[in-house]
């Protein structure tokens, strides 16, 4: 008997996949839990039509995605950081203030663990971080820590 899974079921597959099993397995288990649904002509029908939305919502999100790493690549992001008289911070940059200094001075609420800081930030200068949006679509940003 085919079905449609409505939910990942281990060792069988994954959400919206269309797999054959055995008929009592289908129907004592997998419909009674809600599991799976019957593959018949209209079900099909409709997980067809469930993946075609569900595409047009991932470009859709793609394109956005694109258009907030081009803001982001355009200059450098402004952190102020209180400072010694050397020239050392007082502590370190932090994700969060990154995430801040996003939100306050391009407009994108980014959250701060998709922000992945190469070097340890203790000092003025330009520094560069990474943000992580997810299915392989990540940028480079670029920061410029100053003085309060």
């Amino acid at each position: 008997m085919q079905v449609i899974l409505i939910q990942d079921v281990n060792n069988l597959g994954g959400l919206n996949e269309v797999v054959n099993v055995r008929n009592g397995y289908a129907r004592n288990f997998l419909i009674p839990q809600g599991l799976a649904v019957e593959a018949s002509p209209s079900n099909v029908a409709q997980l067809q039509e469930r993946l075609k939305q569900q595409q047009k919502k991932e470009a859709k999100m793609l394109a956005e995605i694109n258009s907030v790493i081009a803001k982001l690549k355009e200059g450098a992001i402004k952190i102020g950081a209180k400072t010694g008289t050397s020239g050392k911070i007082f502590g370190s940059v932090t994700s969060v203030q990154i995430a801040r200094a996003i939100r306050d001075q391009k407009g994108y609420e980014i959250d701060r663990r998709k922000i992945h800081i190469l070097d340890e930030i203790k000092e003025l200068g330009t520094f560069k971080a990474k943000v992580d949006f997810g299915n392989g679509n990540e940028t480079e940003i670029e920061m410029e820590v100053i003085a309060e």
